[in-house]
C-alpha cells in the first residue's frame, strides 16, 4: 500500500495463512496489519530522514493510565532517557479526527512529551504542547531530531 512517505524496503513473509513484517526496532516479527504498515514505514521515516537514533525509539511503548494500559505507538527519546516526541498511529482509512488528538493528548498526561505527532501514512500533523501554558502549536513540518528542545 502506498504512502505518502518515501518507499522503504522490509521483511515481509507469511505464516500460517497471515502476513508478517519484521520490525527492526522490536527485533521481531508482528502481524501486518494497514496500522503497522503505517508504523512501520513512520518510524523508518524519522530514523532516515528526521535523524532520529534508531537506539531511541521505541514501538508500542507501555503506559499505564487511571488503572488502565495502552500502548503508544511510537515514543521517541533523548540521549538522556527522557521522552521527546509522542506519535499515534492509524490506518490510512481512518481519517485524522479531534478523537485521535484526544487520544495522544491522554497518552500525553503520562509520558508528558514537548512533541506530538498523529499519521494515517497520508498525513501527517505535527504540534508542540507548551507544559506550562497547557498549550498546543501546530507546526508547519515535523521538526528534525537535532532541532528538538
Amino acid at each position: 500500500m502506498d504512502l505518502n512517505l518515501p518507499y522503504y524496503s522490509f521483511r515481509i513473509k507469511e505464516h500460517a495463512g497471515k502476513k508478517l513484517i519484521f520490525d527492526s526496532f522490536r527485533r521481531r516479527w508482528v502481524i501486518l496489519t494497514p496500522e503497522e504498515w503505517v508504523r512501520q514505514n513512520f518510524a523508518r521515516y524519522l530514523t532516515e530522514i528526521k535523524h532520529f537514533p534508531a537506539s531511541l525509539v521505541a514501538i508500542e511503548r507501555s503506559l499505564r493510565i487511571n488503572q488502565q494500559d495502552f500502548r503508544s505507538d511510537i515514543v521517541l527519546f533523548a540521549r538522556t532517557g527522557i521522552p521527546l516526541v509522542a506519535v499515534e498511529c492509524k490506518s490510512p482509512e481512518v481519517k485524522i479526527s479531534q478523537d485521535v488528538f484526544d487520544q495522544i493528548a491522554r497518552y500525553n498526561m503520562e509520558l508528558r512529551v514537548n512533541y506530538l505527532i498523529v499519521t494515517n501514512g497520508m498525513n501527517h500533523y505535527c504540534c508542540r504542547f507548551d507544559q506550562d501554558q497547557l498549550t498546543y502549536t501546530f507546526l508547519p513540518e515535523i521538526p528534525d531530531y537535532l532541532e528538538l528542545d
